[in-house]
């Protein structure tokens, strides 16, 4: 749970900044808008950045969502693929993991088998 909520914050950290930037430039307050072209194409890359950032909390958020109603219903644990137990070390590492460390590296490298 703290996880989420440190997810959760820096989600809302970063949307509130680029509301904020975009607020700015709507309301016409040009004080902190870069003249150069090359300034500009900066401030847009770190928007497009901050975009793909939140998309990523965004997704382990929901990965930690599903871990929680695997908790609920009994299935924390057990690989979503195989069946099998997930490692302890796996799930302290990513305690919101699906799948078991052998099925994701079997997946990685190709040589995924029927489980």
């Amino acid at each position: 749970m703290a996880k989420r909520r440190e997810i959760v914050g820096d989600v809302n950290a970063i949307q509130d900044e680029a509301l904020n930037r975009n607020k700015q430039e709507a309301a016409g307050n040009l004080s902190n808008m870069p003249q150069h072209m090359a300034d500009i194409g900066s401030d847009n890359f770190e928007q497009e950045l901050s975009l793909v950032l939140v998309e990523g909390e965004r997704a382990i958020l929901r990965e930690i969502d599903e871990a929680l109603e695997r908790i609920e219903n009994g299935t924390y644990g057990i690989c979503a693929a195989t069946g099998k137990p997930i490692g302890k070390a796996r799930l302290r590492a990513r305690p919101w993991a699906k799948y078991c460390y052998e099925y994701v590296l079997a997946q990685e490298t190709g040589k995924a088998r029927r489980f």
